[in-house]
């Protein structure tokens, strides 16, 4: 039988084409390596379809990433659970595979004085999920209920909280610090009603729910907003030393009692 030509020049145009870059990388050196050990054809057209496929993963993680703004370095490996003791590592890293509360759009709500972890526990948890494949968005509250208000203003605040929906769980950083004013409130209380059963919310506050009404102008509305992320929400109370201080005096030196800058855990 005469052997097939086959005209390998071609094939980076095809596979730029089809938009298979990691193919368009690697084939040649598994090509080579499946004319040495005589692959059968099936091998090596699955070992192909298996790099592109991590290639895309990857690809798609880090875009993921760049959208999320979670804060760098904040991660389930950089958080001290022995000074968090109420933080359970075991469940944290079981919320971390996601499947089963943002599929019921179940929300979690973690409380604790400046400097006792919120945010670094619920950015490690973002950080995790974005690597089990889902998307995340982090913001300060003030921040992400300013560009609301902007949005109403120009009538496209049905539009900017349709965008947050293709975030499986979105966190807001800081409620307790917004400002108690009608037009803020009321945004952030649509933003929490739109996203009610059906997406997932993390949420840090400073303050428990006995003094959100010093976030909530309205009493009917502090309590409308309290009964929606109570249900179908778990709670995290953590009332523990703050981060910031406890990290200031491992870092200060014995000989001068100096302390250098705190790039310790924010909330």
């Amino acid at each position: 039988m005469t052997a097939i030509e086959v005209d390998t020049t071609r094939l980076p145009l095809l596979l730029t084409e089809l938009r298979l870059p990691a193919i368009g990388r690697m084939w040649p050196d598994l090509a080579d390596r499946s004319d040495r050990e005589g692959w059968p054809a099936a091998r090596l057209l699955s070992a192909l379809a298996e790099l592109e496929i991590a290639e895309r993963g990857r690809r798609r993680i880090e875009r993921h990433v760049l959208e999320a703004h979670l804060p760098p370095g904040k991660t389930l490996d950089s958080f001290d659970f022995a000074v968090v003791p109420m933080i359970s590592k075991a469940r944290l890293m079981a919320l971390a595979a996601g499947d089963s509360w943002l599929e019921k759009g179940a929300s979690l709500l973690l409380f604790g004085p400046p400097g006792s972890g919120k945010t670094h526990c619920g950015a490690a948890l973002g950080h995790a999920l974005i690597e089990n494949g889902y998307r995340v968005l982090f913001a300060r509250t003030t921040d992400l209920v300013q560009k609301l208000q902007a949005a109403r203003q120009s009538l496209q605040l049905e539009a900017a909280l349709g965008k947050l929906d293709k975030f499986d769980l979105l966190i807001l950083d800081d409620l307790s610090y917004v400002h108690k004013d009608q037009a803020e409130t009321s945004v952030l209380f649509e933003l929490i009603s739109a996203r009610y059963e059906r997406r997932s919310m993390l949420i840090t506050a400073n303050q428990p729910f006995g003094e959100w009404n010093k976030v909530f102008p309205d009493p009917a509305m502090t309590i409308a907003a309290i009964d929606r992320l109570v249900h179908h929400s778990m709670i995290f109370e953590m009332n523990v030393e703050s981060y910031r201080r406890r990290a200031a005096a491992d870092r200060r030196s014995p000989a001068t009692g100096a302390t250098g800058n705190d790039p310790a855990s924010n909330g």
